[in-house]
């Protein structure tokens, strides 16, 4: 799924001109960020949700080299699908 069909179903459903579908689908993904940027959780009821994790300073291995390289701590998201989402797929 992309900005671009999430901004053609608003367009279609909605009955917008194709800028200001585009500006729409790029609101709801601000917020959406914003959302998780705040809460550390986002939820869609009947889809599933969004949360923040956060992930520990570990080592690696480059796989072209085979040399160790050292992965910064940072924050990942997850999501986790509803019980109806995976009822309907």
């Amino acid at each position: 799924m992309s900005k671009a069909f999430i901004a053609q179903v608003i367009q279609d459903s909605a009955e917008l001109t194709g800028v200001a579908a585009n500006r729409t689908a790029g609101d709801v993904i601000a917020a959406i960020v914003k959302e998780l940027k705040k809460n550390g959780k986002f939820t869609l009821p009947s889809f599933g949700t969004f949360t923040v994790r956060k992930t520990k300073a570990r080592k690696a291995l480059n796989p072209r080299t085979g040399a160790p390289v050292k992965v910064k701590a940072g924050k990942t998201v997850r999501f986790k699908a509803s019980p109806t989402l995976k009822k309907g797929v």
